[in-house]
């Protein structure tokens, strides 16, 4: 580890022992309308060629030689700004990019050449703007983050209508989901029909394939980074939108103006309010609701603080017999220091939740059920800008998890009892060098090293072979149960072949040490999360990936060729005939092996004109080998596709009128089907031969949509969104089960949840 910390500080110092005359540009980039920071603004010096991005809080910091200097500042779907500047000493220049429908005539623009995704080191790496968001038609018009990655390569949704998702031959639970640095463990409402994510609120997304920077960890598939908005700046604003099953209300606005700002975003379904109207219904509760919150205040030019929540219920109860609720909190406290105009200081305090009750209430007998996982982070990241050629990253992170496997309480005729509690320490430091090499190579390279420690208090069970306790341990709190760990090298590699094409490499091993057992694809809200033991070992993933980068038409249209070899350690699945549910010798239930995915992932995207969009293509494959599933044999995934398409496209008919259409397809996922049936006096069994070794129907869907914008101006904004989820009717498969007919005979069933579902929302802002 010395000697690798040693090499990054050569290099990164080396080439400037003798530099003189040295000057730094730096501060922050600004959206004009309401004055918050930019993520991922370019910053660019003409005359040398050089230039930078900001960070996640709109921040940039750049170091050249003394002279006059033209500096380009630009952001997608802003207009570019142009500064002469002689730089004799280092200064702060803070900018404000005006939206491209927000251009003064005494502003100068020129075009900008939109080619990051030509010259950065990111592969397996995209973002969604918010506004892409808001013109893609989904399930029952709710603006979505979830489902429009799904229509990405390398994404697949986890089924019919569900806001889930598999990267690259992942589970659902190896996808690290953070929303301002605290980790969201469930990211679905109602059973997944919709995300947790309310669009209003959100600022910025980016998502990681598996090869990301050293900063990121703790899963094995991907990162999806989400930033809240930080609110309105200079003006007051209230927006919102009035749909079928759901409305929803943001209010934003300045503390102290230019100094600090807020903002509340709230959402509710109200389909419980339909359910009452009839009469076989009345008795039915089924809602979600969620809210975030966020503030920020600059403190001085040095200092800012952040505080930003996020609050989400489901609600769920039959005759006040039985109920079910579940969700998450997060609570994040950020404060950016910025030491000197270089070295750049993120501190996080974060609180994360995620629980769920089951309530029943039949006759004299009352049943309280309650699991869930919490989670206390602190976290610092440093980013040190040295030069336009050199970006060190260096910093930690500690969690402490508690995990909650089941409460189970009751009156008088139930028996209550608690599973023991899990606790663990998982820590994890990093370093990591963007270094430019020249005009032609660029590397991003870092290690990572993380590690967890099983804890008590609790009882640690040892079992045989057949599952049965054969020795219990009894460890006192704190005492350290098992110990793992590990380094995590990380490499990516930029060739320019010339100014529209580029090649990538990256590899990447990632750990993890929390695990979801499940035994449905897309998930449910009452699956057993369990942390690593000494019996369940990490996860370990390795991941090559090789990408072919062009663009057409001045930067107008994008394309990629990705292909990637991901192989997994550590793998856990279920025996046959589990029992998963409150299980608290679960361990002996689980089976563990290896895995592999491998695949091709193309993407061809238009970013600019009345006709905007996507066409995505994935080639994969998903497979695991356990000694005890199978035979031994290496059998499919149940997310295992071998194709998926999705064509997304958006047309601007005047300024007025906007339409829009998404089209996928994908092959069945694989799944378990009986291979005959036997009868047991007089019952009739289901025979099974091997795991996963059927596939269901293919599944294709076409969704379009209308956006016809009745008011937009003077910061008063007034639009209908019109949409049509599964337009020609297509009866996709959600299940299909096996039952006996009247003759005897077997035949299989298949559910299909929605053929039609037209939606209309009334979106305001003022």
């Amino acid at each position: 580890m010395k000697k690798i910390i040693l090499f990054i500080l050569i290099t990164t110092f080396g080439f400037n022992v003798f530099a003189q005359n040295k000057y730094t540009i730096s501060g922050y980039v600004k959206d004009a309308g309401n004055g918050e920071e930019l993520i991922g603004a370019t910053i660019y010096i003409k005359e040398i060629q050089k230039g930078t991005i900001t960070n996640a809080y709109g921040f940039y910091s750049l170091t050249v030689p003394e002279g006059d200097y033209t500096i380009q500042y630009s952001y997608m779907g802003y207009n570019m700004l142009e500064f002469n500047i002689n730089l004799n000493e280092s200064k702060t220049k803070n900018v404000e990019l005006l939206e491209t429908s927000q251009q003064l005539e005494e502003i100068v623009v020129t075009a900008k050449k939109a080619d990051h995704n030509i010259k950065s080191t990111e592969i397996g790496a995209f973002k969604i703007s918010p506004k892409e968001i808001s013109t893609v038609p989904v399930l029952f018009g709710e603006q979505d983050l979830l489902k429009t990655l799904q229509l990405m390569p390398g994404i697949k949704s986890a089924g019919e209508g569900n806001s889930g998702y598999t990267v690259r031959g992942g589970n659902t639970d190896q996808n690290l989901i953070l929303l301002d640095e605290a980790t969201v463990y469930s990211a679905s409402h109602l059973l997944g029909f919709f995300s947790v994510f309310n669009s209003d609120a959100i600022k910025d997304m980016k998502m990681i394939k598996g090869g990301g920077p050293a900063e990121y960890g703790g899963r094995l598939a991907s990162v999806l980074d989400i930033q809240m908005k930080e609110g309105n700046m200079k003006e007051y604003d209230v927006s919102g939108g009035l749909g079928l099953i759901s409305s929803r209300l943001t209010v934003e606005g300045p503390i102290v103006k230019d100094k600090g700002s807020f903002i509340i975003s709230g959402r509710r379904t109200y389909l419980d309010l339909f359910l009452k109207l009839t009469e076989d219904y009345d008795d039915v509760t089924l809602y979600f609701y969620d809210l975030n919150l966020k503030a920020n205040y600059r403190i001085n030019d040095k200092n800012r603080l952040y505080i930003s929540g996020y609050f989400g219920r489901d609600i769920f109860s039959f005759e006040d017999m039985m109920g079910i609720d579940w969700g998450n909190s997060t609570g994040t406290i950020r404060w950016n220091h910025l030491f000197n105009d270089r070295l750049f200081l993120n501190s996080s305090l974060i609180f994360s939740n995620y629980d769920y009750d089951i309530n029943s209430d039949i006759g004299d007998n009352e049943l309280t059920i309650t699991s869930g996982i919490n989670d206390i982070d602190l976290k610092e990241d440093f980013t040190f800008f040295i030069n336009p050629q050199h970006t060190l990253k260096f910093g930690g992170k500690f969690t402490y998890h508690t995990y909650v496997p089941g409460e189970v309480s009751g009156n008088e005729n139930f028996d209550s009892f608690d599973q023991d509690k899990d606790y663990g320490y998982e820590a994890a430091a990093y370093i990591s060098h963007q270094w430019n090499l020249n005009d032609k190579l660029k590397f991003e390279y870092g290690l990572r090293y993380s590690m967890f420690m099983a804890t008590g208090p609790g009882d640690v069970y040892s079992f045989d072979k057949d599952g049965d306790v054969i020795d219990t341990t009894i460890y006192q709190s704190n005492e350290i149960i098992k110990t793992y760990g590990g380094f995590e090298p990380r490499f990516n590699a930029t060739y320019l072949i010339d100014d529209i094409s580029s090649l990538k490499l990256s590899y990447s091993r990632n750990r993890q040490y929390i695990h979801q057992v499940s035994n449905s694809t897309s998930g449910t809200p009452m699956d057993a999360w369990i942390p690593t033991s000494n019996i369940v070992e990490p996860g370990i993933s390795d991941q090559v990936s090789l990408g072919y980068f062009r663009n057409f038409l001045d930067n107008q249209i994008e394309t990629s060729i990705e292909v990637y070899y991901k192989g997994m350690q550590n793998q856990i699945d279920y025996e046959n005939g589990a029992d998963l549910f409150l299980n608290p010798y679960i361990e002996s239930q689980l089976v563990f092996g290896k895995g592999r995915s491998y695949g091709a992932e193309f993407l061809l995207k238009k970013n600019t004109g009345k006709f905007t969009g996507w066409l995505s293509y994935t080639y994969s494959r998903t497979e695991k080998q356990f000694d005890d599933i199978n035979d031994g044999d290496w059998y499919p995934t149940k997310y295992d596709r071998k194709h998926d398409i999705s064509l997304v496209g958006m047309y601007q008919i005047n300024p007025k009128w906007n339409l829009s259409a998404s089209w996928v397809y994908y092959t069945g996922n694989a799944v378990t089907f009986p291979s005959g049936k036997y009868e047991i006096e007089g019952q009739t069994v289901n025979y099974y031969t091997e795991r996963n070794g059927y596939r269901m129907p293919d599944y294709h869907r076409l969704d379009i949509g209308a956006t016809y914008i009745k008011q937009k101006k003077k910061g008063r904004e007034a639009s209908w969104n019109f949409s049509l989820y599964n337009a020609y009717g297509r009866e996709n498969a959600y299940t299909i089960t096996f039952q006996e007919n009247d003759e005897g005979s077997t035949e299989a069933v298949q559910l299909s949840l929605f053929r039609w579902i037209p939606s209309i929302t009334y979106n305001f802002k003022f």
